[in-house]
């Protein structure tokens, strides 16, 4: 077997009961099955560990300390292919992402990548996912190698991680999967963003509330500004327009209706948008 076929795809989840079944699916549907699932269990309190165990291509584990950078730990960890895959639990994949992955790293001079990520359960989300690409565009235009690697749809080579599992930071108020890629970037480890590694996922910060949402927002540049890397500041470009558009996003995303599958008027002034806890403050 081609070495490259051995990807190890890990999965931190925390109360995901409502998302995971679909992103499980999304993997059964590949057209190149990865040699690894692991889902990492960080207490969930619902039915989150249930639903991925049900999955006979799962391998569940538990990390008991609460904190998406502890779960991301415990599963690089446990992996043992030769490439390591990382997405979330609200993730779904392209049909050919692990052959993708599998033609990317094909490439030696590649040693950590990341994609596009579209956005689902909003209004205009054809819109809102272009402005997304754009925006992802631009900072690999201005970071280069340094660009910031997304959770949601990233993986890297085994050597990488094994080089900077003892020293990757575990701060909260930190982008863990930024951290990732600053570390590899000092042993001199590439990243690219590859736009052809397609993952769509829900956008659920705006519940949050305006002031959390902006902090949340400031935590990528902040996160390359701890590390020195002051080319991170072109980052607060994005920040500036995402605060910008932010009554905006949160008008489409509580107006979707899931029902329709769109955008209602109804819907907008009858729901409320559901909080999810930042990532960066570990509890997630």
């Amino acid at each position: 077997m081609n070495k490259y076929k051995r990807i190890s795809l890990v999965i931190p989840v925390y109360n995901e009961a409502d998302r995971i079944r679909a992103c499980l699916q999304a993997i059964a549907r590949q057209t190149v099955q990865p040699y690894e699932v692991l889902v990492i269990d960080n207490n969930s309190t619902d039915g989150t560990a249930a639903i991925a165990g049900s999955f006979p291509f799962v391998r569940l584990l538990r990390e008991p300390r609460q904190g998406v950078v502890y779960a991301r730990d415990r599963g690089f960890n446990a992996a043992r292919g030769d490439i390591i895959a990382r997405i979330d639990g609200d993730s779904i994949i392209s049909n050919d992402w692990i052959a993708t992955l599998i033609d990317l790293f094909a490439d030696p001079q590649i040693d950590l990548v990341t994609g596009s990520v579209s956005v689902r359960e909003i209004g205009a989300a054809k819109l809102a996912s272009r402005v997304d690409l754009f925006w992802r565009r631009y900072l690999h235009r201005r970071l280069g190698t340094l660009v910031g690697l997304q959770g949601a749809n990233m993986a890297l080579r085994r050597q990488v991680w094994q080089a900077i599992k003892r020293e990757v930071c575990h701060e909260s108020g930190l982008h863990e999967d930024f951290d990732i890629g600053l570390h590899a970037n000092r042993h001199g480890y590439a990243a690219r963003f590859a736009e052809e590694l397609r993952v769509s996922v829900c956008h659920r910060q705006c519940g949050t509330g305006f002031w959390r949402f902006a902090d949340y927002a400031l935590t990528g540049p902040r996160t390359y500004l701890y590390h020195g890397v002051s080319k991170g500041r072109v980052m607060y470009q994005v920040v500036a327009f995402v605060l910008l558009v932010y009554p905006i996003i949160c008008m489409l995303t509580r107006g979707y209706d899931e029902r329709l599958s769109r955008f209602s008027l109804a819907q907008l002034f009858s729901a409320s948008l559901p909080p999810r806890v930042n990532p960066a403050t570990f509890i997630d």
